[in-house]
C-alpha cells in the first residue's frame, strides 16, 4: 500500500485550495525525495488560489501547488549521483528538457518544453516533494529552512536587478510585494544609487523604507512619472524593476524611465497592456528585459555569493509563519498585502 500524506491540493479549477490525505510522490530513478521542512508563498500561488485567467490557462489540476521550499534528502534514484539522504535542499523549479536550442545555448530559463514545479506539475506545499536530481540546490545546513525557502523569490530579485549595469545608477522597484522587497536589498547589496520604491499599500511603502529604500511614491496619491522624474531633476530613472503586472504601473515605469535606461519586467499582467511605443521605447532608446524565473544556474550562484557573505539579510523579509493547516489565513493575507513574506512551518 503506497503511503500517504497531507497535502494542500488545487482540486478544482476555481477559487480555493483543499488540505487533504494525498499519496506520497514516488521516487523515480533521477529523482529526488524530499521530507520538506519550509515553504513560502508566492505571488503565483496567489494567482493559483484566487484562479485568474492566467492560472485558468496555465495551470495544471488536480495538484499540490507551491514551489518554494526548503527540506531534508529523504530518498534518491538509483542513477542520482551528488546528492545523497540528509542533504538540506531547494530546488530550481523549471523543469527544463535540456535538449531543445534556448536550453543548448545557456537559455534553459526560457527552454519551450518546461514544467513548472508547482504549477504544471507536483508542488511542494505537502509533507514531501520530488524533484528531478539535476534541478537540486545544496544549501548549507546552518541556513534555516524558513531562509532557505526564500531563494527562489530571492532569484527573481536577483535576475532582476542584474539583468543590466546596475553600479551607481537611479532605481525605481514598481511593485513592493515580497520581491520587490528582496529586490531592494539585492540593488542596495550590489551597488546601486539611489532606490525608489512605488506602491499603493502604505505598509508596503513602509517596509520598503525599512528596507532600505531612499524614498518610496505612493502611486494613489501622486504620478508616479512625476515623482521619479523630481527625484532625478527630470532626467528619469536608469533602472526601472516592473514588479506589480499593473497595466498602468507598467506603462508609469516606461514614461519614468531616463533616455537609454533599462526597463525590467517582471510583474504578470492578467490583461493587456497598451504602450507608447514610439515615444517610450525607441526614442528613448530603452533596453526592455522581460525576466522569467533564474537563469539556470547563474542566478543561483549569485544568491549563495549574496547570502554566504551575508550581503542581504533576509529575516526581516518574514512577517508571518503559519503552518499547513492555517492556509486559508495565510492566503487571505497575502492577498491583503499587509505582510511581506509568509512561510509555512511543516
Amino acid at each position: 500500500m503506497q503511503a500517504t500524506m497531507m497535502g494542500l491540493v488545487k482540486e478544482h479549477r476555481g477559487p480555493g485550495a483543499s488540505l487533504k490525505e494525498v499519496p506520497v510522490p514516488t521516487c523515480g530513478a533521477d529523482e529526488v525525495l524530499i521530507q520538506v521542512k519550509a515553504t513560502s508563498i508566492c505571488g503565483t500561488d496567489v494567482h493559483i488560489y484566487k484562479w485568474d485567467a492566467w492560472a485558468d490557462k496555465t495551470v495544471l489540476t488536480p495538484n499540490v501547488f507551491g514551489h518554494e521550499f526548503a527540506g531534508i534528502v529523504a530518498q534518491v534514484g538509483e542513477r542520482v549521483t551528488g546528492v545523497g539522504i540528509g542533504d538540506h535542499v531547494s530546488a530550481e523549479g523549471h523543469m527544463v528538457c535540456g535538449t531543445c536550442k534556448a536550453c543548448r545555448t545557456g537559455n534553459a530559463h526560457v527552454c519551450k518544453n518546461t514544467k513548472s514545479f508547482g504549477i504544471t506539475a507536483p508542488g511542494c506545499f505537502a509533507e514531501y516533494a520530488v524533484v528531478k536530481a539535476s534541478n537540486i540546490i545544496q544549501n548549507d545546513p546552518a541556513l534555516p529552512f524558513e531562509i532557505a525557502c526564500l531563494q527562489d523569490p530571492l532569484g527573481n530579485a536577483v535576475q532582476t536587478v542584474l539583468s543590466g549595469d546596475i553600479v551607481g545608477k537611479t532605481v525605481a522597484i514598481i511593485g513592493v510585494g515580497p520581491i520587490g522587497l528582496l529586490a531592494i536589498k539585492v540593488a542596495k547589496a550590489c551597488g546601486a544609487g539611489a532606490v525608489y520604491a512605488v506602491d499603493i499599500n502604505p505598509n508596503r511603502l513602509q517596509m520598503a523604507l525599512d528596507m532600505g529604500a531612499d524614498d518610496v511614491v505612493n502611486a494613489l496619491e501622486t504620478s508616479t512619472s512625476q515623482a521619479l522624474r523630481a527625484f532625478t531633476d527630470g532626467e528619469g530613472i536608469e533602472v526601472v524593476l516592473e514588479m506589480s503586472g499593473s497595466p498602468k504601473a507598467i506603462v508609469d515605469g516606461f514614461e519614468a524611465a531616463a533616455n537609454a535606461g533599462r526597463v525590467s519586467l517582471l510583474g504578470i499582467p492578467t490583461n493587456e497592456v497598451s504602450i507608447d511605443v514610439t515615444n517610450h521605447i525607441i526614442f528613448k532608446g530603452l533596453k526592455v528585459e522581460g525576466i522569467t524565473g533564474r537563469r539556470m544556474y547563474q542566478t543561483w550562484y549569485q544568491i549563495k555569493g549574496l547570502l554566504n557573505q551575508k550581503r542581504i539579510d533576509l529575516a526581516s523579509v518574514i512577517t508571518h509563519r503559519f503552518t499547513l493547516d492555517q492556509y486559508e489565513e495565510a492566503f487571505q493575507l497575502m492577498a491583503s498585502g499587509q505582510c511581506g513574506k509568509i512561510v509555512f512551518i511543516h
